[in-house]
């Protein structure tokens, strides 16, 4: 084999394994981004999961505390599985509507974080 075809199997090769890792990331970022509709509930970033603390101490719903922690700075977040997702889209009307209440949720998902389209009651 001369030096000219050696070379070009190689760029030909590399080409290839370009394209191969584009894919693999582009599936990987499709994977990590998509649209759904989620159970779960509104809590705030304070309590996360559970409002258990707060109960037990101010005897505060759910709901009373979300308000109570969103209105001294925490953001709305949800809560779904155990989970605990950021919420991208703070002012979206619902939010304080359905406040520590059960609830459906559709809106697209990034990573850790959810921009709402829509909330109703569960």
């Amino acid at each position: 084999m001369d030096r000219a075809s050696v070379s070009s199997k190689l760029l030909v090769n590399e080409g290839v394994l370009l394209t191969m890792i584009k894919l693999v990331f582009g599936f990987a970022f499709a994977a990590s981004c998509f649209a759904g509709t989620f159970i779960g509930q509104i809590s705030d970033s304070s309590c996360g999961a559970s409002h258990g603390k707060m109960a037990a101490q101010h005897g505060k719903s759910d709901r009373d505390c979300t308000l109570a922690c969103v209105k001294g700075g925490s953001k709305y977040v949800f809560v779904s599985g155990g989970s605990v997702y950021q919420i991208d889209n703070q002012s979206f009307a619902d939010l304080e509507k359905r406040a520590g209440q059960r609830v459906e949720l559709t809106g697209d998902m990034k990573g850790d974080t959810i921009n709402v389209s829509k909330i109703s009651k569960k």
